[in-house]
């Protein structure tokens, strides 16, 4: 079975940062997508950043440029590096996986979720 456990939410003021963390274990094998999504009050989940199973990372326009994210593929974990946060990113992050490639920003793309880390923004 497919575990993901986010980790390293909080709460910032704006212009400040944080590092998520996602522990993924299980029957996955090597090749696999592994990506960040947010979900605010009354929104939609979007794609915050994803690995798409083949190297590549696609990062949503929003966050392009203050996001990044690296995988340590040793120990199954996916980090998201998150600078010059804003209120707007302000939303509940989960960590999602899939088996099958390519991947995308898109929430269909994925069947495995994780709880999901609080992250709370201050202007």
């Amino acid at each position: 079975q497919v575990q993901l456990v986010e980790s390293g939410g909080g709460s910032v003021q704006s212009g400040g940062s944080l590092r998520l963390s996602c522990a993924a274990s299980g029957p996955f094998g090597s090749s696999y997508c592994i990506g960040w999504f947010r979900q605010a009050p009354g929104k939609e989940r979007e794609g915050v950043a994803v690995f798409d199973g083949y190297g590549e990372i696609n990062f949503a326009d929003s966050v392009n440029g203050r996001f990044t994210s690296s995988r340590d593929n040793v120990n199954n974990t996916m980090y998201l590096q998150m600078n010059s946060l804003k209120p707007e990113d302000t939303a509940m992050y989960y960590c999602a996986l899939d088996i099958f490639r390519p991947c995308g920003l898109r929430s269909g793309d994925f069947h495995y979720w994780g709880q999901g880390t609080q992250v709370t923004v201050s202007s």
